[in-house]
């Protein structure tokens, strides 16, 4: 289900107005697609940032205007505490939109009690599935992951209507054998290694030789 945002219209444009709106604790914000009219608006900048942090895709926009609208796009400031500006876009309810979802991992690998090392190479997942349901996140449950195994993308349970987009041999996550630690004798003997000899020098008794010629 949606979360509902209220929004509030802006009769004005531009850096100065939306300096103002963020000083009155509200975020700059834009509505557009599905050939409708471009809207600037302003939300109440806790309420976005709390739907934000929990990684919502989907928001029921009412107040002044009233749509399902996608969180497209958002414009933080350069520490990234801060969001400065965000774009929503129309959706239909029976439209499929592409979207990428968190991956979140669950359990614990038997691998790791191996020795092993959890490495997820990918933390969103590409997929198509329905405007109205589309999946707050993907959880991979690791608790039959061996030392020197992985789970590929193919091997992802999706909900129904949810289709993957990515390469099905993409890995997602594996247990990874732990990198040798380096032996500090070892490392003494490429410390201590002897210069290679270069062909052509001279070595000290020909340059004495010649100096004293």
């Amino acid at each position: 289900m949606a979360e509902t945002l209220e929004v509030q219209e802006r009769e004005s444009r531009g850096k100065r107005s939306a300096r103002r709106s963020r000083a009155a604790g509200r975020i700059p914000a834009v509505l557009y697609g599905h050939g409708g009219p471009s809207i600037s608006l302003s939300v109440d900048s806790i309420k976005l940032t709390a739907v934000v942090s929990r990684a919502t895709h989907l928001v029921a926009l009412s107040g002044a205007v009233k749509d399902n609208a996608l969180l497209r796009e958002i414009q933080w400031d350069p520490l990234g505490n801060d969001i400065l500006h965000v774009d929503f876009t129309r959706v239909d309810e029976k439209e499929r939109i592409e979207v990428a979802v968190a991956i979140e991992l669950r359990g614990v690998a038997p691998g790791t009690k191996m020795g092993g090392i959890i490495s997820q190479q990918l933390h969103e997942l590409s997929v198509e599935c329905p405007a109205m349901a589309i999946p707050d996140k993907v959880e991979i449950n690791v608790n039959t992951l061996e030392l020197g195994e992985s789970i590929l993308a193919s091997s992802i349970d999706l909900a129904k209507g949810v289709n993957l987009l990515c390469d099905p041999q993409t890995t997602i996550v594996q247990c990874m054998e732990p990198m040798p630690e380096e032996d500090d004798e070892d490392q003494a003997i490429i410390d201590g290694a002897v210069e290679p000899e270069v062909i052509g020098r001279k070595t000290d008794d020909e340059e004495e030789t010649e100096t004293a010629s």
